[in-house]
């Protein structure tokens, strides 16, 4: 009757079975995405690289441009003054010892080739041959002389009849034949002296006119077998004597030069092995340190700092055919053995960081990052010694990122 007596346009009642079960849907679904919120702000694992720490050998190394050189140079010099011919060789040209001219020195012409100096040398001969005339005559004039004053002495001397002449007499005669001896011996130097003047007369004049001919011409001749490395004097000029002209070398015979900071160079022994590397090769070369040089020189560094430096020499151990190509002062980078051990404990060095003056890693121990302090000892830029905080066959961290923390959860990956 009540149902009756409500109008039609009333709600009608929900019923309590139909209440209830909207209410658990709201539930649930509430329940649900706050499940999702909570799994989506639960941290994740962090994805990290890890590497063993291994026992092996370690070598540690220092690293420093180097450059090759010729180990022995030959500076050709002029060996005398004058007039050298234009030099035809070229850097790289083959030569052999003794065998190959490398230029001619003729001798230079006399400053102030003028005429007035040509026609002064021609009178000197004139002179020096006119002298000469004067000298023969003398000569003459003083063998007829010495000849008469001999012929008059050794008739006294034959003479039987003793005081058919007077002792004073016998006496001047005597003298006046040695006299003229002695006067025919001057001439005869006279003559000599003459003829040496008239010949460096002649000299004078030929060196004017033609100075190739006034004396030999000097041969510049290879020392040693090997190459031109450099020509210092090319054109055809005048030099002195002791002037460089040419360098001279062997190419297969080279050695490494490389300047090593003084701290880096009291660690390092003759013998000690030697990588040369980035020299355009595949493989790297082996060579061996041959000298430390005593004395240290100040260098200034591309960023302005003044450093000493050492010259460390190095010879190639049986350089492979491939090498050859290697000239004088071509760049390389020579890396030298400075300390070696067959057997130490390893950990990468992209593990390690620092915090104060600790050196530390992370450990994967159970799906966790766990931090320990390690004892370091030499390296070689990828591997570092351990002296303690880590055992063989440890998990480290490689690189890890920010966001790890001591007991953060990772997962490894591992590096291939």
């Amino acid at each position: 009757m009540d149902s009756a007596a409500n109008p039609p346009w009333e709600v009608k009642k929900k019923t309590a079975k139909r209440g209830l079960l909207r209410k658990l849907l709201l539930w649930g679904f509430s329940i649900g995405l706050i499940g999702l919120v909570v799994y989506g702000l639960k941290a994740k694992p962090i994805p990290v690289e890890t590497a063993a720490v291994t026992r092996g050998p370690l070598t540690v190394s220092v690293l420093e441009e180097g450059k090759t050189r010729i180990r022995n140079r030959y500076v050709v010099a002029a060996p005398v003054s004058g007039n050298m011919r234009r030099v035809t060789l070229k850097a790289g040209d083959v030569v052999k010892a003794n065998e190959t001219v490398l230029t001619v020195i003729e001798p230079g012409l006399a400053p102030l080739l003028d005429a007035r100096s040509q026609a002064q040398a021609e009178a000197r001969v004139q002179g020096a041959g006119a002298a000469r005339m004067q000298a023969e005559q003398s000569l003459e004039a003083a063998r007829t002389a010495s000849q008469f004053a001999k012929a008059g002495w050794d008739r006294v001397k034959s003479s039987a009849i003793q005081g058919s002449i007077s002792v004073t007499d016998r006496d001047n005669i005597e003298r006046e034949s040695l006299m003229r001896e002695r006067e025919l011996r001057a001439a005869e130097f006279a003559l000599k002296v003459a003829d040496f003047e008239l010949a460096q007369a002649k000299a004078a004049l030929m060196q004017l006119t033609s100075p190739a001919a006034a004396g030999s011409t000097v041969e510049v001749r290879a020392p040693v077998s090997g190459r031109v490395l450099k020509v210092q004097q090319e054109s055809a000029m005048i030099v002195a004597a002791g002037t460089p002209l040419l360098e001279i070398g062997d190419p297969a015979d080279l050695e490494i030069e490389a300047e090593i900071l003084s701290r880096d160079a009291v660690a390092i022994r003759a013998g000690a092995e030697v990588q040369v590397e980035q020299w355009g090769g595949d493989a790297p070369l082996k060579a061996r340190v041959r000298r430390i040089e005593p004395a240290a020189f100040t260098k200034v560094s591309a960023l302005g700092v003044e450093e000493q430096r050492v010259i460390v020499l190095c010879d190639l151990d049986s350089p492979p055919e491939s090498a050859r190509v290697l000239g004088d002062r071509y760049r390389v980078e020579v890396r030298v053995a400075v300390w070696h051990d067959a057997d130490v404990l390893l950990v990468p060095s992209g593990a390690l960081f620092r915090e104060g003056r600790e050196w530390k890693t992370f450990i994967l121990s159970s799906g966790k990052a766990v931090k320990v302090v390690v004892q370091t000892g030499r390296t070689d830029g990828k591997s570092t010694q351990v002296l303690g905080g880590l055992k063989a066959n440890d998990l480290v961290l490689m690189h890890p990122p920010d966001v790890v923390a001591d007991g953060s959860e990772v997962t490894q990956r591992v590096v291939e």
